[in-house]
């Protein structure tokens, strides 16, 4: 989101080559990530038959950790650790710190894993806690920021939300007893258009300054890839005195992210897709510490909080085992955990927040630009635009977009164009009725990836 990264990357004549995608591999800095984890194999996942992972196999082309990551090597270690600490200590697991171990005792699991996931989205260790998933985060977070009033009660949203914050969104304005109809507000592109400028949500803003109580919005549309101006929208509705959350589930370690520092409210997020912990992995949450601030004042025995639905988890562990029924929060997202969270879980995302922990957010977030540039020149290069059979719909900038490009397809080709891909051992999305989302990662997606895409994918539409 930093203006530096706002580059228009120009490449020369001879980049369409094969030759030239190799070369921009072997200049990679970052192409050691690769091997930290395990590409799929054509053959296996043509396969319908449970297999180990085909390492003398040709690895498939996996563009699609926009929807679920592949398996970093270092989640079977992680795994092994924590079953072997379930076996052996029992139920001290919960307070044993293990020699030779990647991990902390379980009750320190969720801080281990909020240490490293506050380093991704811009956040304080405290402001980040490591539980529950997307939705559910969702919910609960909407339980403690969403306080309507009888003049101050709509939640402003993305036209084109996924389902779930959809459906989450409507809950919480029926739970209180309000319409949706009157209550949800959503904010759609121009016609004809797909991404939703800045000034169109300031706008929004404008209008419903006096009657709205919160905006959440993503951080990248899942659809069309476009990576909001989360900084600016966050400043602009604070002075408009509209609460500001934000679903981070596509920017999670996808785009640079300053949470802190932009003031943000809250954010919830899941790890499965470009974090690599998981299909259902276990999500993240960020509160900003002006919100979990915990005042002693009136005593030890009178905490004044930020409201929030409470649960044992959440109560600072040193009264957590007095069992006398009197909440004590942890100060921060801590506070807003409900339950013992599953060290099986914690124990995947761990391990995959351990390759993270060997890089930055700066350098991965410079790769990727690079890729989805490649990507975006070999698609057009050689076509005009009146007559290619694609369009794509996220945004040009590369400062308003993430790893993903959505390529909208004329009506009647998406079935074939998808059928053509998957022949070549091309793992992509396709959402009815024409687009195919392409997410080149670069943790573990290469030039030359990109390159043979894009000559099957134009292949494919010539037919």
């Amino acid at each position: 989101m930093s203006k530096s990264n706002s580059i228009k990357l120009a490449f020369p004549a001879e980049a369409a080559t094969k030759d030239y995608a190799a070369s921009l591999d072997s200049s990679d800095s970052l192409a050691a990530f690769r091997d930290k984890f395990i590409v799929p194999s054509k053959a296996n996942i043509a396969s319908k038959k449970l297999a180990k992972p085909g390492l003398s196999s040709e690895p498939c082309i996996y563009f699609c950790g926009n929807s679920l990551g592949i398996q970093p090597k270092p989640t079977a270690r992680y795994l092994e650790a924590q079953l072997d600490t379930w076996s052996s200590i029992g139920v001290g697991g919960h307070f044993t710190d293990l020699e030779d171990s990647p991990l902390k005792q379980w009750q320190l699991l969720s801080e281990q894993a909020a240490e490293s996931m506050s380093k991704i989205v811009g956040a304080k260790a405290e402001e980040v806690a490591a539980m529950g998933t997307l939705t559910t985060n969702l919910h609960l977070l909407l339980a403690s920021f969403y306080k309507p009033t009888e003049t101050k009660h709509k939640i402003l949203m993305d036209w084109k939300a996924f389902p779930s914050d959809h459906y989450a969104i409507e809950s919480h304005i029926a739970w209180h007893n309000l319409d949706p109809k009157e209550s949800m507000v959503l904010i759609g592109p121009d016609e004809g258009e797909y991404e939703i400028s800045t000034q169109k949500i300031f706008s929004y803003i404008d209008k419903h300054a006096d009657d709205a109580a919160l905006i959440l919005l993503p951080g990248i549309q899942y659809y069309t890839g476009q990576l909001f101006d989360i900084q600016r929208i966050t400043k602009y509705a604070h002075s408009r005195n509209v609460m500001v959350g934000w679903d981070l589930a596509h920017a999670f370690a996808n785009a640079e992210l300053k949470l802190h520092d932009w003031n943000v409210d809250f954010a919830a997020w899941c790890t499965y897709k470009y974090g690599n912990a998981g299909p259902g992995a276990m999500g993240g949450l960020f509160v900003h510490e002006k919100h979990g601030e915990v005042d002693y004042s009136a005593g030890e025995d009178a905490p004044k909080f930020r409201h929030r639905l409470t649960g044992w988890y959440g109560g600072d562990r040193s009264v957590r085992f007095k069992m006398d029924n009197k909440f004590k929060p942890i100060p921060g997202a801590g506070g807003f955990q409900i339950s013992n969270p599953s060290a099986i879980d914690l124990a995947c995302l761990c391990a995959a927040l351990s390759v993270f922990d060997e890089t930055s957010m700066a350098d991965l977030r410079r790769k990727s630009v690079s890729l989805t540039a490649y990507l975006e020149f070999l698609l057009l290069k050689d076509t005009e635009e009146e007559s290619r059979p694609f369009r794509i719909i996220t945004p040009v900038d590369p400062e308003a977009r993430g790893a993903q490009l959505s390529l909208l397809l004329k009506p009647g080709l998406l079935q074939n164009v998808a059928h053509r891909l998957q022949e070549a051992g091309i793992v992509c999305d396709k959402r009815e009725p024409g687009v195919v989302r392409v997410a080149p990662v670069p943790l573990y997606n290469t030039f030359s990836e990109v390159w043979t895409f894009a000559k099957i994918f134009k292949d494919a539409l010539s037919e």
